[in-house]
């Protein structure tokens, strides 16, 4: 007979997380809807794949051996790169440990973070975590950020500022102007966490982020990934830049051992050396946004700005009857639950067909 067994006390802070929306999967949505021929469109993976180049270099892993714990071979291509000393890039087990991990290296319980709304959930989550509390500036009424707000906040002077350029979920990207604007309202106790996941879809316009972050003065984490426009989601490799290489040590005694895998480094090093498969791919994308937006625009319904793989639509009715409708054709897309945008929906950017599938079904949603 077991004995009765006393509950264990679990961290109050984890334990009350809000969940993740990681969005649904292709075996669930291939039960759900009785359809084999599945349009994942909610993940901002991307439809191209990878390049030719990171398949054959996949080739030479040898699965027994233990990952490069310090990512040497990657941290100094991306060295070469950004022109940025090996000794200030942090490699994660993609973006989002990096995420993690800072908030591990600087929150103490009581601090206080601020970010953006709607925003990338880690930038929450990895917060409360960490028993600090989350300022949320909304967007403003345009899909936009509110500039004069979030220097408000930042006027208070939290411990970090999170802000993803261009957003995610909403899409835009903020000109140089606001960035700087925003840059010069943070105080020198402030870390300012600039994620820049979408970075390499951004157009021209867009001012690159380690860029102006440089000559700030400031203390700064520069987030990007490979999970993109690199094609490399399921590998899981993203990196961080800091300011200085105290920051960079802190935070990686934050992560643990071995946490980007042998493969995804692999990986990693042979897309930086095929930079024009990736803004072929980048170009290819950008087409079929703007053909999208097109089609949602005769069609009556608002999009955000977009200088990423998606779309942040405002399909007027609730998101989840949406959502539900879409998955009936096959296709899946994230609806939004945040407070204020529960009618909005995230749908990536895919093939022509997969487009074309998810404009069709639209049209059938708003018709009703």
């Amino acid at each position: 007979m077991d004995m009765p067994r006393t509950d264990i006390t679990l961290n109050p802070n984890v334990a009350a997380l809000p969940p993740y929306n990681a969005g649904m999967n292709i075996a669930a949505a291939r039960k759900l809807s009785g359809r084999d021929d599945i349009a994942a469109l909610a993940s901002n993976e991307n439809p191209d794949g990878c390049s030719p180049k990171v398949m054959t270099a996949l080739a030479s892993l040898n699965p027994s051996r233990y990952s490069d714990p310090a990512c040497a071979t990657l941290r100094a291509a991306l060295s070469a790169k950004l022109d940025v000393a090996c000794d200030r890039i942090v490699i994660g087990n993609g973006s989002e440990e990096m995420i993690a991990a800072v908030c591990r290296a600087v929150l103490c319980p009581g601090a206080k973070v601020a970010t953006v709304s709607p925003g990338f959930g880690l930038h929450e989550i990895e917060v409360l975590a960490n028993g600090a509390t989350v300022d949320k500036v909304p967007m403003g009424n345009d899909l936009d950020f509110d500039v004069p707000a979030i220097v408000a906040a930042l006027a208070r002077a939290p411990a970090i500022f999170f802000l993803s350029s261009p957003s995610n979920p909403v899409g835009p990207a903020l000109n140089t102007a606001s960035l700087e604007r925003i840059i010069a309202a943070v105080a020198q106790e402030t870390l300012l966490v600039l994620d820049e996941a979408y970075f390499e879809y951004a157009d021209n316009e867009t001012p690159d982020g380690l860029e102006v972050l440089s000559r700030s003065g400031l203390n700064y984490v520069l987030l990007r990934t490979f999970s993109k426009a690199y094609g490399l989601a399921g590998l899981r490799v993203g990196y961080a830049v800091f300011s200085d290489g105290r920051l960079a040590r802190a935070v990686t005694s934050s992560k643990t051992p071995f946490n980007v895998n042998a493969a995804a480094q692999i990986a990693a090093v042979a897309a930086l050396d095929d930079e024009a498969w990736m803004t072929a791919s980048v170009a290819s994308m950008a087409g079929e946004r703007a053909r999208v937006g097109k089609a949602l625009a005769s069609m009556g319904l608002r999009a955000a700005t977009s200088q990423t793989n998606f779309l942040f639509i405002d399909v007027g009715i609730d998101s989840q009857k949406a959502f539900d409708h879409v998955l009936s054709h096959g296709i899946i897309i994230k609806p939004w639950k945040e407070k204020g945008y529960e009618t909005f929906i995230r749908m990536t950017i895919g093939t022509p067909a997969e487009n074309d599938r998810f404009i069709a079904a639209l049209k059938l949603l708003v018709a009703g």
